[in-house]
């Protein structure tokens, strides 16, 4: 039975209270050939002190500091300082499930390269998780029991930053962690998607994800939400649209006037709809703004949908089907 080493990489800072639980569920993993990379991102609290005691105790677990600032800097050095066939990240507050490492190495090693094998996780937290986060988890495993996690890359991060695991050789294919780009394990994920990896389905909870007031995706600048667009546009322009089609974005609040105001510094032409009565007819930054009922005129378009509330969006599908329009080719959600 092959048994190839795993490099686990872990960026830390400040995360003294769960850093012990973490690396002992690392440590009680079935799999045992595994290496931990972790680097110390400044922290200012004891967690270094409680990393260097589990490194003094386990060879296995290489602890550094990191030379430069930020999580991906720390992702950098830990990948520099691998040597692992197999490569997975995780985060020094969660928790692994005992058979994480051995369920992600059975199936890369059934399905060989190009792929990324993944799997379900569980958001927990002392205060009870908040309906955002348990929709998202549901939303997620729900696309990784069936592998269909590019279907809907652009609404939301479609691979579980803490829980995948990929080939050495196709990770540093995809420049592994080298573009400084944030959120980091979004602009991954589209790496991913680019380079044509299949994510593998997976039906098994794996992964014990903590979610709790200051956790980074919470309370860092480079999370919040005019950087996801951002990033969800620039790679829609690069991978997935199509210049023969007419552009359209759907819907006037936040989200809509803020891809429309990147579409229109990038000077790429647009049609704008909505189906609020208040808002047809206006004119916003030089465009404007008609009824939604315009798709049906038009015989080849494209669709950026950023329209947020979850019923207007199950309406919205029931439109574009009744069209026979396809996700992807015909319309990708921005949220």
């Amino acid at each position: 039975m092959q048994t190839p080493l795993v490099s686990i990489l872990i960026p830390f800072k400040n995360t003294e209270h769960y850093l012990t639980e973490c690396l002992n569920s690392i440590i009680n993993q079935t799999y045992l050939n595994w290496e931990l990379i972790i680097v110390d991102d400044a922290s200012s609290d004891n967690s270094y002190d409680i990393v260097s005691a589990f490194a003094k105790a386990d060879k296995r677990i290489k602890l550094l500091k990191n030379v430069g600032s930020g999580i991906i800097n720390a992702l950098q050095l830990a990948f520099k300082h691998s040597s692992g066939e197999l490569i997975t990240r995780m985060d020094s507050d969660d928790i692994m499930r005992a058979n994480k490492i051995q369920v992600l190495v059975d199936k890369l090693l059934v399905h060989g390269k190009k792929h990324v094998a993944l799997g379900l996780v569980n958001y927990f937290s002392k205060d009870g998780i908040k309906a955002g986060y348990k929709s998202y988890e549901l939303w997620l495993n729900a696309l990784t029991e069936k592998g269909l996690n590019y279907t809907e890359i652009y609404k939301e991060c479609v691979i579980p930053s803490p829980c995948w695991m990929i080939h050495r050789t196709d990770f540093i294919a995809c420049d592994a962690f080298e573009p400084s780009r944030y959120p980091e394990d979004y602009d991954l994920a589209f790496r991913f998607y680019k380079q044509g990896y299949r994510c593998i389905p997976c039906d098994a909870v794996i992964h014990d994800w903590r979610d709790y007031n200051t956790r980074t995706s919470r309370t860092h600048e480079h999370y919040a939400e005019n950087h996801f667009l951002e990033l969800k546009l620039h790679y829609f322009l690069e991978l997935d649209y199509q210049t023969n089609k007419i552009l359209v974005v759907w819907g006037a609040g936040k989200k809509g006037k803020k891809v429309a105001k990147l579409l229109i510094e990038k000077n790429i032409p647009f049609e704008w709809i909505c189906d609020n009565p208040k808002k047809i007819g206006k004119d916003i930054y030089g465009s404007t703004l008609k009824a939604f009922n315009l798709l049906e005129s038009f015989t080849d378009t494209q669709s950026i949908i950023t329209v947020a509330n979850k019923e207007d969006q199950s309406e919205i599908l029931d439109y574009v089907n009744g069209l026979n329009m396809n996700p992807i080719e015909d319309y990708v959600f921005f949220c």
